[in-house]
């Protein structure tokens, strides 16, 4: 047992009883590699990546291996999910050393924490039969004793070019007024029309592209065929509800099966906002479904959400998930087995198998094949009643799923990723009107504030096995507080709102850098390491720069908060080459460009929960990004709701004008679709 075994975290302690001598991130094991005057070894990767599962079997629990790995280095594992700043560094290094990136990843680094050789995934020997990572070992082992000068020069130059390429490409102006539609126009080069998705495969979900799009009336169609092709796939869940990782082909059929909290929590979000824009109900089911699947396997005792779940069982990548057509026909009767075959498309030949375990065959991960509109011509019942059998037989079959081995669950939570989850649950109290979504967001809040804050408002990162720990880095306080502003607009407890506005200040005094006019990943108060990242690049979650600028404006719309829209619109100008360079890589930060567009909107409903029950309702259906939305009581807490009577009056205003208050419901939508008309025209106005 190595050192690890004093961890907490699920992917650290998954190698704790490896032969390699490995360290946790940390001064101690920087000042063991200076003393023995070696290299150190940096493994990244987190619980439930498949290759990191791979790479661990083959060489890391290989004796031999890891010999050599001892004698030569001081090895140091860290977790990504619990270390994203330290992940973001070296692969940085990775990538402009490899040009590509992904886990595991595996950094030589000096003494002083300077990369000068990186790759991902090292198989244990190469086409010639010979052990290739252990070949790598003894290239990387040479090298520091017979070129350590020329070595360290190489890290000296990668290290500089890491912190210049750390920042933005920087612009002093704000986007030119048709970038938006150029952004879509870029997009719209890259969309796939066929299957939906940008470019080929692997084709990632990519939810705050979809966001942005979702937005544009001319991107809006990309977006909606890229969601429904999704809803076929096997990336999304037939029978448990919720999303694998990505797909490995370009038809969203087969995945890579892991399930992460950070895109089942976004692309509920989306999925509620193509139902608002549509009202197609197979949208807003999708994202009942969607939470359903995080609240029954992904929700800790104490209200907090785990951050993954794997993509094997038992060693075997998909096995959980794909199926039979003999395992279907064990559960139904033949009539029941045969139209779930054909609607799922489970067939003999399948269309996956792991080639690491091929002896588990060719299996079928469930689709659409067949949609139920044609399956109730072929046997001769209404759409509603071929819908609802299906249902029942998906229903039977999760049962008998539910009975196998699972693959495992990586109970860490994060905050940064349960600030995802409170606003989509808060979003799904609010637009599908279910106060049991709402408990759940409050159970959320709840949990972030008694297990992860500190006493002067700043958070943790991380929390595993009752213990809070890592310094809060700002992904973590500006979605937290997105979080909280969509608990507000869901429940009308203005203490959220009043917590945000708390979060901001703590972003703005420990991450926004004013010369840059960016804001920095970690703070001032965090580890020192190689640089501070700024990142405006959205990875699998919406970039720290788009997060805090979107914050930002909520801030200015709700509070008029002093210099609050102005840091937006600089984060924007610095990222503008950028946006425009990489359109699909920026959803994030074209949706703040979108928020810094639009009119300055307010939507009031004032009164009890009672008296604003009908209006609510009808606010619900109506589509309304960047406009600051308040149903709660009276008060003079905020300046949307000051000297405004309650009684369940609505209040409609763009750049603080209003239109007449109202209780009349039909009133109150033709403002709404009013205001939805004029936001649209924006948009259009800058195509």
């Amino acid at each position: 047992m190595n050192r690890l075994a004093q961890e907490s975290s699920p992917y650290l302690l998954q190698h704790a009883d490896n032969p390699v001598d490995w360290h946790p991130w940390g001064e101690a094991a920087f000042a063991l590699a200076r003393e023995r005057d070696v290299p150190v070894l940096l493994s990244v990767g987190y619980s439930t990546c498949h290759w990191c599962h791979v790479m661990a079997h083959e060489s890391f629990e290989d004796d031999a291996t890891a010999a050599q790995m001892n004698e030569h280095f001081v090895n140091v594992k860290v977790d990504r999910e619990e270390r994203p700043d330290v992940d973001a560094v070296y692969m940085a290094a990775t990538q402009a050393m490899t040009g590509q990136g992904g886990w595991p990843m595996t950094v030589f680094l000096t003494a002083d924490a300077q990369p000068f050789y990186a790759g991902t995934y090292f198989p244990p020997r190469d086409g010639h039969g010979l052990p290739s990572f252990r070949r790598v070992l003894d290239s990387v082992t040479r090298a520091w004793t017979t070129e350590r000068s020329q070595l360290l020069g190489s890290a000296q130059a990668l290290s500089d070019h890491i912190r210049e390429a750390s920042q933005p490409a920087g612009g002093t102006h704000a986007l030119p007024a048709d970038a938006p539609a150029r952004a879509v126009d870029n997009l719209r080069r890259a969309y796939d029309a066929q299957h939906g998705g940008f470019g080929r495969a692997p084709k990632f979900p990519a939810p705050t592209t979809l966001d942005f799009l979702l937005t544009r009336p001319d991107g809006r169609d990309m977006a909606l065929g890229t969601l429904r092709a999704m809803l076929a796939g096997g990336i999304h869940d037939q029978l448990g509800g919720g999303f694998h990782r990505y797909s490995v082909d370009e038809r969203w059929r087969v995945p890579h099966f892991e399930k992460m909290l950070y895109d089942n929590a976004q692309l509920t979000r989306t999925l509620l906002r193509a139902w608002q824009y549509t009202g197609d109900d197979t949208f807003a089911d999708a994202a009942r479904s969607t939470l359903t699947y995080l609240t029954r396997e992904m929700r800790d005792a104490t209200g907090g959400f785990y951050s993954a779940q794997d993509a094997d069982t038992q060693g075997v990548e998909g096995l959980t998930f794909t199926w039979t057509p003999q395992e279907v026909r064990a559960v139904l009767p033949t009539a029941d087995a045969d139209l779930i075959l054909a609607h799922l498309g489970i067939r003999d030949e399948g269309d996956f198998l792991d080639p690491h375990r091929p002896e588990y065959g060719r299996r079928s991960v469930p689709h659409v094949a067949v949609s139920a509109d044609h399956l109730a011509v072929q046997h001769g019942t209404t759409v509603p009643e071929m819908m609802a059998r299906l249902a029942d037989l998906r229903s039977r079959l999760l049962v008998t799923r539910q009975t196998r081995p699972q693959p495992g669950t990586d109970t860490k939570v994060l905050a940064s990723w349960n600030g995802l989850a409170l606003a989509a649950f808060a979003d799904a109290a609010r637009l599908l009107r279910d106060d049991t979504y709402l408990e759940t967001a409050r159970g959320i809040a709840a949990f972030i504030d008694t297990e992860l804050r500190l006493p002067d408002g700043t958070l943790r990162h991380t929390w595993a096995q009752g213990v809070a720990r890592v310094e809060g880095l700002l992904e973590d306080h500006a979605l937290v507080a997105l979080g909280h502003v969509s608990l507000y607009q869901a429940g009308g407890d203005r203490t959220h709102l009043h917590r945000a506005r708390e979060l901001w200040h703590v972003v703005v005094r420990d991450f926004w850098n004013d010369d840059a006019g960016v804001f920095v990943a970690s703070g001032g108060r965090a580890e020192a390491l190689l640089t501070r990242q700024a990142p405006g690049f959205d990875s699998a979650v919406i970039s720290d720069n788009a997060a805090a600028a979107l914050l930002a404006l909520w801030m200015d719309r709700y509070f008029d908060e002093p210099g609050a829209a102005e840091r937006a619109q600089r984060t924007v100008n610095a990222f503008a080459p950028d946006m425009l360079a990489a359109t699909g890589g920026f959803g994030g930060l074209w949706q703040v460009a979108a928020f810094l567009a639009a009119p300055h909107a307010e939507v009031a409903i004032l009164g009890t929960p009672a008296e604003r029950a009908p209006l609510e309702a009808i606010a619900a259906m109506v589509p309304l990004p960047c406009v600051a939305l308040s149903y709660t009581t009276p008060g003079d807490d905020l300046p949307v709701l000051e000297q405004r009577p309650g009684g369940g009056l609505a209040y409609v205003c763009v750049g603080r004008t209003c239109d007449l208050p109202t209780r009349d419901p039909e009133v109150f939508r033709s403002q709404l679709e009013g205001l939805q008309a004029r936001l649209d025209r924006v948009e259009q106005t800058q195509a």
